[in-house]
């Protein structure tokens, strides 16, 4: 007897993706690989060719609302990828944008996941009524993370917590002993003259005790690549220091770790800067300018500095050159792991019995 044809259904994987941001790379990569095989994803993508080239799948163009609610027309559910998408830190606009997805698709019967989101930070009094609105429209949740958690539950909206789905993509083996200072530093409005000056102080004095060259690797391409010309050009960069400075670009996440693999210490200000990292099994530092990030290094147990508290250069320089060379722990990495199952077994079962129309 011949074998049944497989029925493919389409998805709408939706999220911050071909905006060269290495972090959301990653949580696409993951996504993907999570998928059930018989699900055929169209990803909203800015930079379209992209994003094609890198995962070959189908794109619609992200920041086209229009297109968007075009494609979901031709696809059978929705997935709302990874990050925090449902916040208005970005543009109270960029909350409307995914609150109307939803609703289109769930008046069209269409089920919708949010696959490992974040909740938050909601800025406006509106931004609150619109997400208390919209979370039980939801078919399916899973969380990265408790505030997330306890926040949608103080609205009667109860789901499983994960840990960030970039969790699961491979760790990678550790070859960096003796190997150079990597960043991933951003702009931050916490940030101003002074407390820069102290953290260039800081790097300068470890660049210098420890002997090592410093790459700067920026995350976002478009929002860090200027990050060490400008502090350059602001005459904020210690000498020193800035003949130990070099600039390095890639194009992927799978890139990112393949230097980190072979970094004596990588200090991270970006979330899945400091993931891919850790997955590589690098000695980390964070900085934290969120929340997000002060919880994901607590979860492997590595050193995190608040930029909203007091710096100094002498206590910051010396708890970074106690990490160098010490590569971050197997184990916790390992837990950290774990928890990405459950976004997995969110996709198994929330793409098998689509939901009725909302009457």
């Amino acid at each position: 007897m011949a074998a049944q044809p497989v029925l493919c259904k389409k998805v709408l994987l939706c999220g911050y993706y071909g905006e060269h941001n290495l972090g959301d790379d990653a949580l696409l990569a993951v996504l993907l690989g999570q998928l059930p095989p018989d699900q055929v994803p169209v990803v909203t993508a800015h930079d379209q060719a992209q994003v094609e080239a890198c995962f070959a799948v189908a794109t619609c163009p992200r920041r086209n609302l229009r297109a968007v609610l075009r494609a979901l027309g031709g696809c059978d559910a929705v997935v709302l990828g990874g990050g925090s998408l449902l916040q208005d830190a970005t543009s109270f606009n960029s909350l409307l944008y995914y609150v109307a997805l939803i609703v289109a698709a769930r008046l069209q019967g269409k089920p919708v996941l949010l696959w490992g989101q974040g909740l938050g930070p909601l800025r406006r009094r509106r931004s609150w009524a619109l997400v208390r609105m919209v979370l039980p429209l939801a078919s399916g949740i899973s969380w990265r993370d408790p505030d997330s958690a306890a926040l949608a539950a103080r609205w009667g909206v109860h789901a499983p917590i994960g840990t960030d789905p970039v969790w699961g993509l491979p760790p990678q083996p550790w070859t960096g002993a003796g190997g150079p200072i990597i960043l991933c530093w951003r702009q931050s409005p916490l940030l101003d003259q002074g407390r820069w000056l102290v953290l260039l102080a800081a790097l300068d004095q470890l660049a210098e005790q420890g002997g090592r060259p410093v790459h700067w690797l920026p995350f976002h391409l478009d929002q860090d690549r200027g990050l060490l010309e400008e502090l350059d050009r602001r005459g904020w960069l210690p000498a020193r220091l800035a003949s130990r400075s070099s600039l390095v670009e890639v194009s992927s996440p799978e890139a990112a770790q393949a230097w980190f693999a072979g970094a004596g210490l990588v200090i991270a200000m970006r979330l899945h800067g400091l993931i891919l990292a850790a997955l590589s099994g690098a000695p980390c530092a964070a900085l934290s300018y969120d929340p997000k990030v002060r919880s994901a290094a607590e979860g492997i147990g590595c050193p995190c500095v608040d930029l909203h508290e007091p710096l100094v250069a002498e206590r910051l320089c010396e708890s970074w050159l106690g990490l160098l060379d010490r590569p971050t722990d197997s184990a916790a990495i390992q837990r950290q792991r774990q928890g990405t199952h459950v976004h997995r077994a969110l996709l198994v079962q929330g793409l098998v019995s689509p939901p009725t129309a909302l009457p």
